[in-house]
């Protein structure tokens, strides 16, 4: 199958302002097209806010029983602090629940013993649990800075921006980036940081919207996240430390995408929430790299 991606992104944001709605079909020599017209076999193409990666059960809950009832012991298995809150409900027969959520922030790869539930000596001790997280610690205070651009070559250009229409509409998204450029692009640390999460095997769309990524945990609790990644192409590793235009990995087309860009944005946890924040790259984006950080080497 081809696909004809010339005019998508000149697509995509003429629609952002109008509002339109964009289909996608397929022709009998089985090219893909994406227009505002509606066309016999069309089907609507959908965008959302999920372009964020799953953290796979790395922050959970495990229950150790003894003699004195049972100890709820909340397990982060990630490179990143994380904050939690743990509810119990439907709590009988059982002494120490909290009437109030439990909230903590537990540092990288640590365990807390958070409570014991002890029978009552009534009845059959019951009760259900339920946890919440966010990566990052909501203490940690956000430093002001201009990121250089995360890519080597170009000059590219932004395709969407801050508030697009499509998928950078809500809080995970909302003033992320999207910026067209050939798949292979080097892929590079905007800044300097932790790296907690990576994704690299993903093939074309695949289960997860965000494709392959990168995602990077700043000094100050924010974390900067590269998506839509090359299959195969990431670099580095969770627990590992990077420095502003080290290489990350190369840009793709995979996941939720209309075409081969970087999905780049910066978030940090509000409220046991992952939202998106405003940052600003420290020069223009259609112009030169910057040779000082992420220049062709």
């Amino acid at each position: 199958m081809r696909t004809y991606l010339i005019g998508i992104a000149l697509l995509l944001a003429s629609t952002a302002t109008l509002g339109s709605t964009i289909y996608k079909y397929t022709d009998a020599n089985g090219v893909v097209t994406y227009t505002d017209q509606r066309v016999p076999g069309a089907r609507v193409f959908v965008f959302n806010d999920n372009m964020v990666e799953d953290n796979d059960r790395q922050v959970y809950v495990t229950t150790r029983k003894h003699a004195g009832g049972d100890t709820l012991i909340v397990k982060n298995d990630l490179y990143a602090p994380v904050e939690i809150e743990l509810e119990i409900t439907r709590a009988e027969h059982v002494l120490g629940a909290p009437a109030k959520p439990i909230r903590w922030v537990l540092p990288p790869r640590q365990e807390i013993r958070l409570l014991t539930l002890a029978p009552d000596g009534t009845g059959t001790p019951r009760y259900e649990h339920r946890l919440r997280y966010a990566l990052g610690d909501p203490r940690s205070r956000h430093l002001a800075e201009r990121y250089p651009l995360p890519w080597r070559g170009g000059p590219f250009r932004m395709t969407q921006g801050p508030g697009g229409r499509y998928s950078h509409t809500g809080p995970k998204g909302r003033y992320a980036v999207d910026i067209a450029m050939p798949v292979g692009t080097p892929i590079v640390a905007a800044r300097g940081g932790v790296v907690i999460r990576t994704e690299n095997s993903q093939s074309g769309r695949g289960t997860n919207p965000a494709g392959n990524f990168v995602r990077i945990m700043h000094d100050d609790g924010t974390m900067g996240v590269y998506l839509h990644l090359k299959q195969g192409s990431v670099q580095v590793r969770e627990g590992q430390r990077v420095r502003a235009g080290d290489l990350l990995a190369k840009s793709g087309n995979t996941g939720n995408s209309t075409g081969p860009h970087l999905h780049f944005v910066v978030q940090k946890n509000v409220g046991l929430n992952t939202v998106s924040i405003p940052f600003e790259f420290a020069q223009p984006v259609n112009s030169l790299p910057n040779f000082a950080v992420g220049g062709d080497r």
